[in-house]
């Protein structure tokens, strides 16, 4: 087989693949560094632990398909995934609660790797607002509409207590954000077309928990 390397952005892949590419990129992204150019996916399957003959389908989604008895070119599969995950390209968002844990998404430089560039910060902290954290400028919630717009922002980060996740994602909404990035515990509701990630600590804490519960009672509950 022939790689093909014509994929199409409009595809909508079904959500458990997207959520393995990244896996894959970043097994990719590794030996990519250690100078390898040509990888299976039976050596993928070995490090990630995912079937050799589901890593092929997913990345068929793409129409990425290696060479016969070669595999894949590490630096375009790693070039291709990339840019169908959209980590290769700049998506402006502001981060709502500068709190512990919202500072430490701003901190975090690791996100621009992956195409997020956090431009602003809001809060209604007096002794935030008007700083800057990493050389991002904080401002008052009140001042979100006309921010959003002016730094073209798409993307709006959600660390703020849970009571007040409902509103502050109706005034991202409302200023034109597209996606909602939402670390509280809240079950957002919003308007159609608009996209919502959850990424909930504290059910992951949960699962966590409940599982060494499990393991250290023997599986006997």
């Amino acid at each position: 087989m022939s790689e093909n390397r014509n994929i199409s952005r409009d595809i909508v892949l079904p959500e458990p693949t997207v959520r393995r590419l990244p896996w894959y990129l970043a097994y990719v992204s590794m030996i990519r560094a250690r100078g390898v150019e040509y990888v299976s996916s039976t050596a993928i399957s070995k490090e990630i632990g995912v079937d050799a003959s589901q890593i092929a389908k997913d990345l068929s989604f793409l129409n990425i398909r290696g060479k016969t008895r070669i595999g894949y070119e590490v630096v375009s599969l790693e070039r291709e995934l990339n840019d169908f995950l959209g980590f290769s390209r700049v998506h402006n968002a502001v981060m709502i609660g500068v709190g512990s844990l919202g500072a430490a998404l701003i901190a975090d430089s690791g996100l621009e790797r992956y195409g997020l560039n956090i431009v602003a910060g809001f809060d209604i902290n007096a002794d935030l607002v008007g700083s800057k954290l990493c050389g991002v400028p904080i401002y008052h919630i009140d001042d979100l509409s006309e921010r959003c717009e002016r730094y073209d922002a798409e993307i709006g980060i959600i660390a703020v207590p849970v009571e007040n996740a409902q509103e502050v994602a109706d005034r991202l909404v409302a200023a034109g954000v597209k996606g909602l990035w939402n670390f509280t515990p809240a079950r957002i509701r919003t308007w159609e077309g608009i996209v919502i990630q959850n990424t909930s600590i504290y059910a992951h804490l949960a699962v966590m928990y409940n599982r060494l519960d499990d393991s250290q009672n023997g599986g006997r509950r």
